[in-house]
């Protein structure tokens, strides 16, 4: 294997369970980074973000670390003030 997403594409391409694992872990890692990134842009510390989520600044670490997979609505209360929206879409 020459990089991580050789691994990654191998282990999908024989592995249905494990395919579905990396997928999932793909899309919380996009939303984690995005929700950091536009933290990072506003100058938001973690500790001013968690002050406007009404959520503890641990809970921000460990989840920007990957430490704990925040539920749903959590997720939702971080993105709201960043002015971020989660989007469904259907693919195949």
């Amino acid at each position: 294997m020459k990089t991580w997403n050789n691994y990654k594409d191998y282990v999908k391409s024989f592995d249905e369970t494990s395919k579905q694992e990396i997928e999932d872990l793909e899309i919380l890692a996009s939303i984690v980074s995005e929700i950091i990134a536009k933290r990072n842009l506003l100058g938001l510390s973690q500790r001013d973000l968690s002050a406007i989520c009404g959520i503890p600044q641990s809970s921000l670490a460990r989840i920007e670390t990957f430490k704990i997979t925040p539920k749903m609505d959590t997720i939702l209360k971080i993105m709201r003030p960043l002015g971020l929206k989660l989007t469904a879409v259907s693919y195949k």
